[in-house]
């Protein structure tokens, strides 16, 4: 097994586990990673999940000794990405735990999570550039949303490796910690969302996503049309509970 899920409570792990290839990822891989994401969004019980990968590698990319083999990365247009959940959006959120390299089709994965904590030996960066590789698993699309065209511009053409405090100040890395604590860090962050209300947390999320391209009054709209959820399912009773005192001051999980 080259992908391992574990799961603890409302958390699921995910973890790449070729540390031999620096976790680079071979048709198999993505088709297991494709799979475990889908069967996380399927569970009812699963809130949020953290990808991580073995031996401290997040992920080198695409496995290039693969390439026409019969181990290879689907590339059609349909279906799975390259990289496996790539094309996916999910309904729930995914947090990278980043330690070491998360380049080329790694630095993909990542971007497709929603967040990104990084440890301090966290190098980003578009690797592939040497290789005549593209990034056709949502890296020109993600890159630019996250940080700006400018900067990943920068990123894309020059393939250079941006570390991890260079990716906390431009935005690619949501949290920094020291090295060997990403992992850990990643699913305590995930299990403080899990612990919110969570028809108003998946709203919020599937609204920040779908408002791209839109129009600010469609936008709005849309906004609105999602938070309907929240208000009839969970609203009144977390106004209630602020009214009898918990969370004042603007304290999290304590009255």
């Amino acid at each position: 097994m080259t992908v391992h899920v574990e799961r603890d409570g409302a958390v699921t792990t995910v973890t790449i586990d070729r540390p031999a290839r620096r976790n680079a990822v071979d048709g198999p891989t993505a088709a297991a990673l494709a799979d475990a994401f889908r069967a996380f969004d399927a569970d009812d019980e699963a809130a949020v999940a953290v990808l991580h990968g073995a031996g401290g590698t997040f992920c080198a990319g695409a496995d290039l000794t693969a390439v026409a083999t019969p181990e290879a990365n689907r590339t059609e247009p349909d279906g799975d990405g390259p990289m496996g959940p790539t094309r996916m959006r999910l309904s729930k959120p995914v947090i990278a735990a980043v330690a070491g390299h998360a380049v080329a089709g790694g630095l993909e994965l990542a971007l497709w999570c929603d967040l990104r904590v990084a440890d301090e030996t966290a190098v980003f960066g578009v690797f592939c550039r040497r290789w005549g590789v593209p990034l056709i698993d949502g890296g020109t699309v993600r890159l630019p949303r996250l940080i700006g065209t400018s900067r990943a511009m920068d990123l894309v053409l020059t393939g250079r490796a941006v570390d991890a405090a260079e990716a906390h100040a431009i935005g690619l890395a949501n949290r920094v910690v020291p090295a060997g604590e990403a992992l850990v860090a990643a699913q305590i962050l995930a299990r403080d969302l899990a612990a919110f209300p969570q028809v108003c947390l998946r709203g919020d999320r599937a609204s920040v996503l779908h408002q791209e391209g839109l129009d600010e009054q469609a936008a709005l709209a849309a906004e609105f049309a999602r938070g309907r959820a929240a208000l009839d399912a969970e609203t009144v009773a977390g106004a209630a509970r602020f009214a009898s005192g918990e969370g004042r001051h603007g304290k999290f999980g304590e009255a």
